[in-house]
C-alpha cells in the first residue's frame, strides 16, 4: 500500500491512497482544507478590529449621558479602539433600548443605559423588547434616589418623616420623572412597606422637578443626590430618606432603609452596558473585562465621586441577577399602583 504525506500549515496529516481508503481520504482532505481556510480569517479579523457604537437612550448631557461617555472614553484606551455614541431618546428609554436589542449581535454595537427602561418601563408601557433580547455586559455605577423637603418642613429624620406622613395620609406631594418611571415606582416601594401614602406629581424630567420644588408646588423632591447637593449646602434643604440600605456620608441627616427596618425594599438608580443577545461567548468576555477595568479606575471613580455616585464594575452575571431581581420586584409595584398595561 502506497502512502503520500500531504504537509499543511496547520501540521502534517498522513494519508493513505489506498482503493480501500478513498472516503476517508476525501473526508479528511475536506476537513483540513476547511481547517486551512477558517484559521487564516480568525486571525486577521482579532475582536475589536474596528469602531464599536454604544447607543445611549436618553438625550445628550444628561446624568446617563454623561456616565456612560466617560466610561466609553476610559474603556476605549483599554480595548484600543474608539467608540461611538449614539444617542435615541424618547418614550422612557425605550425607543433607544429597542434599537439596541435589534442590531446586530456582531459586539459592534451595544447599550449604554440605567436601569429604568429595563426593569421598569416595560411594566407601564408596552415595550417592543423583553428581558429575554438583551445580555448584560456590566453595571458600571450606582447611587440611591433621595427623598428631601424643605428646612422648615416639621420632621427631621426619616422616622419622623413616616409618622408626619401617617397623621397626614394623602396630603404630601412629591415630584417624580414621570407615571410609572424610577422615582414613582421607586418611592412607591418604600411608602407601601412603610404604610404611608403621598400624592405623585409628574413632571418631564429631573431639571423640571427640581424647580417645581424650589418654587413650593411640590412637598417632596424626589431624584437623585447631586441637583439637590446646593441646597442642602445652603441649608435651605434637608434630604430625610434614601433608597438604599446604607447610608450617604454627605447626607448625614438623611435616614436609609436599614434605619427605617426594611432593606429589602432598596433601589438604586444605575448605569451599565448592555448587548443585543448572540454575541459570541468570547467577544462578550472581552467586553465584560475592558468595561469592569475602565469601572475600577481611579480615573472613574474620581468622576462618579464629584456625582455623589458609588462605582460598582460588577460582572455580567452579577448584572443580570439585578435586573431580573429588580424587574420581577418593580412588576409587583406597578401592579400596586394600577398601572400594568
Amino acid at each position: 500500500m502506497r502512502e503520500n504525506t500531504l504537509c499543511f500549515t496547520t501540521g502534517w496529516f498522513r494519508l493513505s491512497t489506498g482503493p480501500h481508503s478513498r472516503q476517508g481520504l476525501l473526508a479528511t482532505a475536506s476537513a483540513v482544507l476547511a481547517l486551512g481556510v477558517a484559521m487564516p480569517v480568525h486571525a486577521q479579523d482579532p475582536y475589536p478590529a474596528r469602531a464599536i457604537t454604544i447607543i445611549v437612550p436618553t438625550s445628550p448631557g444628561g446624568s446617563t449621558d454623561t456616565v456612560i461617555r466617560q466610561l466609553a472614553e476610559i474603556t476605549s484606551g483599554i480595548l484600543k479602539q474608539p467608540f461611538v455614541i449614539l444617542n435615541r431618546p424618547g418614550a422612557g428609554g425605550m425607543i433607544g433600548t429597542s434599537a439596541i436589542v435589534r442590531a446586530d449581535p456582531d459586539g459592534y454595537t451595544l447599550g449604554g443605559i440605567w436601569n429604568a427602561p429595563l426593569t421598569m418601563t416595560p411594566h407601564t408601557l408596552k415595550a417592543q423588547y423583553a428581558p429575554s433580547d438583551y445580555v448584560a455586559v456590566s453595571l458600571s455605577d450606582s447611587a440611591p434616589i433621595v427623598l428631601c423637603t424643605k428646612a422648615d418642613f416639621p420632621a427631621n429624620s426619616g422616622k419622623e418623616f413616616v409618622e408626619y406622613a401617617k397623621q397626614n395620609p394623602d396630603k404630601l406631594t412629591y415630584g417624580t420623572d414621570g407615571v410609572g418611571a424610577t422615582i414613582q415606582l421607586a418611592s412607591e416601594r418604600i411608602f407601601t412597606k412603610l404604610g404611608i401614602k403621598l400624592r405623585s406629581v409628574p413632571f418631564a424630567g429631573a431639571g423640571q422637578t427640581l424647580q417645581s420644588f424650589l418654587s413650593n408646588q411640590i412637598d417632596v423632591y424626589g431624584g437623585s443626590i447631586a441637583p439637590i447637593m446646593p441646597y442642602v449646602k445652603d441649608k435651605s434643604v434637608k434630604c430625610l430618606i434614601l433608597s438604599s440600605v446604607n447610608r450617604v456620608a454627605a447626607l448625614p441627616q438623611a435616614s436609609s432603609l436599614t434605619d427605617l427596618g426594611i432593606p429589602e425594599e432598596q433601589t438604586l438608580l444605575w448605569h451599565g452596558i448592555i448587548a443585543p443577545k448572540g454575541v459570541p461567548a468570547d467577544r462578550l468576555k472581552i467586553l465584560e473585562d475592558a468595561f469592569r477595568k475602565a469601572a475600577q479606575t481611579q480615573e472613574f471613580k474620581t468622576f462618579l465621586a464629584s456625582q455623589s455616585i458609588d462605582v460598582e464594575g460588577t460582572s455580567a452575571q452579577e448584572m443580570r441577577k439585578t435586573m431580573d431581581d429588580e424587574y420581577a420586584a418593580m412588576e409587583h409595584v406597578a401592579k400596586a399602583l394600577g398601572l400594568i398595561k
